[in-house]
């Protein structure tokens, strides 16, 4: 009879069936393997946030860019071009075509100029702009949770950002070749669709291999991608004026992005963990540890963080575990992560009403519209960095709470003032100064959501968040028409009753990711009797 066991180099037999990392570690002379969660793991042994994160977190990100180009793309495209007069029967001091007698005037860049022209949406048919406008955000809502969800199962951060990065360049060219309004309506709604998921894959993706200490700071940054992204749409704009050919121009960076990035990203070890493939997450482990210059030992394997203190024996665990399973269902049957959806999910509502809305404001200054769309694009970015500054001396739940007010009170001034003279001027800087505090909430709400809950329905409660910011997307520009001084008193409700809310939530600062429900109601439990 054959011998089916195996000799360790001290002469031990060794089963067959004993994973192959504690056979590493039974001969490097370990008694058992030491078993450590993820963020233990990047703190001792590979690096928080080393030259592989940093690497990976830039070309991650970089999706970012693409959510804003594709968002942003219709401020372009459904602009309503300038006109001019052809007869003496024209009157050229009006603002509007509306009312001139048809053949005294002509588009000024052409029919073919933007959908506005083209389509013929302008007086009565005006409002299919905003209906446009609304469908694509609502698509946005719908894509968030689909991909959300996604991510979270079988498809992985990297397939579902692949799939979703796909998506946005079929349905950016398509739209190019709308033969109609309904048409173009159509495809926006398919591209909504899949620019909903874009940042939300490619955030968790890029943070989830950071560690700890780090994480808040990597996060906020994110943003500075998306403000990028739309400056460079006024770049594109600048240069293709037809708005078919910039829907195709705004696409080419998708094409390059699933091209040239995403086949060198690696998916995310948090995830592969969460999923039981332990093998495949203490690979890039080593790949991590390796580029950071650092060394992880074979004694050392991961673990979920509901797992680290369990008494059971490493010496029969199987090759993969069973993957615990996670959904939105999940979330709501357990109080402590049902009671945070739903305050995440009304404060990233209230931000985004704001955060939109005080935006659409913004481009009424009557300047240039590629230098008003690039300096709104510019002047979020001294919000993200004082945010990212401050947010690991201040915490996550004061600063969320103070920029929401910050933008809160200045709105409640503007909606004080009145709208023509001086004051006029100076309702203006009550809205910069708005957009400036909330666009610091708006960064740090990604960071905040993502903390407050645990790995295995991570996705699918940010999914979740998103949804309700898109859906303050899609209201933003119905409380803009109501005009005067009412949409900033909205606004003022909605960033003051935001900040309240976050009075409720818990502080996750120097607080670990936890990636199963049972260990963050375990760790969660135990708190009352830490701080006691």
């Amino acid at each position: 009879m054959s011998n089916s066991s195996t000799m360790s180099p001290n002469g031990d037999v060794m089963s067959p069936l004993i994973h192959p990392l504690v056979q590493r570690a039974l001969a490097d002379g370990y008694s058992k393997p030491k078993k450590v969660t993820m963020d233990q793991m990047l703190e001792k042994y590979c690096g928080e946030f080393g030259w592989w994160q940093f690497s990976h977190f830039i070309l991650t990100s970089l999706a970012w860019a693409l959510e804003g180009i594709h968002t942003m793309v219709m401020i372009f495209a459904d602009r309503e071009p300038e006109f001019r007069c052809l007869t003496n029967r024209c009157d050229s001091t009006v603002k509007t075509v509306c009312g001139l007698e048809p053949g005294s005037w002509e588009w000024t860049g052409g029919v073919k100029s933007s959908t506005v022209s083209e389509f013929g949406l302008i007086c009565g048919h005006k409002y299919k702009v905003g209906l446009v406008q609304s469908l694509f955000f609502a698509g946005c809502m719908i894509g968030a949770g689909v991909f959300g969800h996604l991510s979270d199962s079988k498809l992985g951060r990297k397939g579902s950002l692949t799939i979703v990065c796909i998506l946005n360049a079929i349905f950016g060219c398509l739209t190019a070749f709308s033969t109609d309004y309904w048409t173009y309506t159509l495809i926006r709604l398919l591209s909504g669709f899949s620019t909903g998921g874009t940042g939300l894959c490619a955030f968790v993706l890029a943070t989830e291999p950071v560690g700890q200490s780090w994480r808040g700071v990597a996060g906020m940054s994110t943003f500075y991608f998306f403000s990028a992204g739309i400056a460079m749409l006024s770049a594109i704009a600048y240069f293709f004026q037809s708005w078919r050919s910039l829907y195709i121009a705004s696409s080419v960076p998708s094409v390059m992005l699933v091209i040239l990035v995403l086949p060198f990203l690696h998916e995310s070890p948090r995830w592969c963990l969460v999923r039981g493939k332990v093998d495949e997450a203490m690979k890039i482990m080593r790949t991590i540890a390796k580029s950071n210059g650092k060394h992880l030992p074979d004694g050392v394997v991961l673990a979920l963080d509901s797992e680290v203190n369990d008494d059971d024996s490493p010496d029969t665990q199987s090759e993969s575990k069973e993957a615990p399973n996670g959904s939105l269902l999940d979330v709501l049957r357990l109080p402590l992560t049902r009671f945070r959806l739903f305050l995440a999910v009304a404060i990233n509502f209230f931000c985004s009403v704001v955060y939109y809305g005080l935006s659409l404001n913004a481009v009424n200054l009557g300047t240039n519209l590629y230098l008003n769309v690039t300096l709104n694009a510019v002047a979020e970015m001294p919000a993200y960095l004082i945010t990212a500054l401050v947010l690991d001396r201040l915490g996550r739940k004061p600063l969320a709470i103070w920029t929401m007010w910050f933008s809160g009170i200045f709105c409640l001034a503007g909606a004080l003032m009145k709208g023509h003279g001086t004051w006029k001027v100076v309702r203006m800087v009550c809205g910069v100064l708005g957009i400036f505090g909330m666009a610091g909430t708006y960064n740090l709400l990604f960071v905040y959501s993502m903390e407050l809950f645990p790995t295995v329905v991570r996705n699918a409660a940010l999914g979740c968040a998103t949804q309700a910011s898109q859906m303050g997307a899609i209201l933003a520009p119905l409380v803009v028409v109501l005009g005067g001084g009412i949409p900033f008193a909205v606004f003022a409700v909605c960033g003051i009753a935001g900040g309240l809310l976050v009075m409720y939530l818990p502080e996750t600062l120097n607080r670990p990711l936890y990636d199963t429900m049972a260990g963050m109601e375990e760790a969660e439990a135990e708190k009352p009797s830490i701080l006691s």
